[in-house]
């Protein structure tokens, strides 16, 4: 009968005996008052009803845990000095990267789309991290390769340097430069993240092209460039068209042109400094203790 409202009473004799009791009669029925909630453990000044206090949100009378309104109100601003603001453009996980990295390698819908409003920086900055590092490691080997004599090799970490200036270069500065542009120009979709994430998962083609920098066949690492600045020009027009064609009809080709010529100034750069045995970074297209000679370029 409790869950009908009402408690039951029932009257016990000093021995406990129920064996007399007629339940017809003896039985009393009186109002329930299940709506009012208990004391709160702990709370000062007495017990909260469960109808008032902030604990009302939690939906058991107590009240809600201290992270619960960290996220929310002043608790919740980010500041360029504090973690937080910077962790924000990370919060992605494993699989979304992948599927991103898949969608740029072979787009099947629009980029953007596939962000789903929430672009990151974490595939961006790993992707060119790798392509520096398999850039170094490819022209190291063309010129361990091209060297001669029996005398030891010596590493030029200027190919290191030359290569995360040129790509970290390109992926971050030309994004901020284009969208710069783009909202001078009147664009209201353009969004500086949203760059970022386009270039840096556009570099992915180049992780492969990068791994063959090492190869000594010169048509062959012209052809490479050529497939790797194809693909990834193309992924970028693709993505990027919807945003540059919201200026006017000039301005946009004249961005598109910009756009293709400076990714075209990319690829030639890899080609020449990192597929070329003499590369310009070398100490004059020579090893380090020997003669001089002429740089071989290609």
């Amino acid at each position: 009968m409790s869950g009908s409202g009402y408690d039951a009473v029932v009257d016990i004799d000093d021995e406990g005996d129920l064996g007399h009791t007629d339940l017809q009669d003896d039985l009393e029925f009186h109002n329930s008052n299940f709506s009012e909630t208990a004391p709160a453990l702990g709370g000062r000044g007495g017990g909260r009803k469960g109808g008032g206090g902030p604990s009302q949100s939690s939906g058991s009378g107590l009240p809600l845990p201290a992270t619960a309104s960290s996220s929310s109100g002043a608790g919740g601003k980010r500041f360029l000095w504090t973690l937080s603001f910077y962790a924000q453009f990370f919060d992605v996980d494993t699989s979304a990267v992948l599927s991103r990295c898949w969608a740029a390698l072979f787009p099947r819908a629009n980029f953007l789309d596939v962000l789903e409003g929430n672009p990151d920086l974490y595939g961006p900055f790993w992707i060119a991290t790798t392509v520096v590092l398999i850039l170094f490691l490819g022209g190291t080997i063309s010129e361990w390769r091209s060297s001669t004599g029996g005398g030891s090799f010596a590493y030029d970490f200027r190919l290191l340097s030359g290569a995360a200036g040129l790509v970290y270069g390109y992926t971050f500065v030309v994004p901020v430069a284009l969208y710069l542009a783009l909202r001078y120009f009147g664009s209201e979709s353009a969004n500086l993240l949203e760059c970022w994430a386009l270039y840096g998962y556009g570099n992915l083609v180049w992780i492969p092209v990068a791994m063959v920098s090492w190869s000594a066949i010169t048509i062959l690492n012209w052809v490479f460039v050529a497939v790797g600045f194809g693909l990834s020009v193309a992924f970028l027009l693709r993505n990027l068209y919807p945003v540059l064609s919201a200026t006017d009809r000039q301005t946009s080709k004249v961005l598109l042109i910009l756009v293709v010529a400076l990714h075209f100034g990319l690829a030639i750069a890899i080609k020449v400094l990192f597929f070329a045995h003499g590369s310009p970074l070398k100490n004059g297209g020579k090893l380090v203790g020997e003669p001089d000679k002429p740089a071989q370029m290609f």
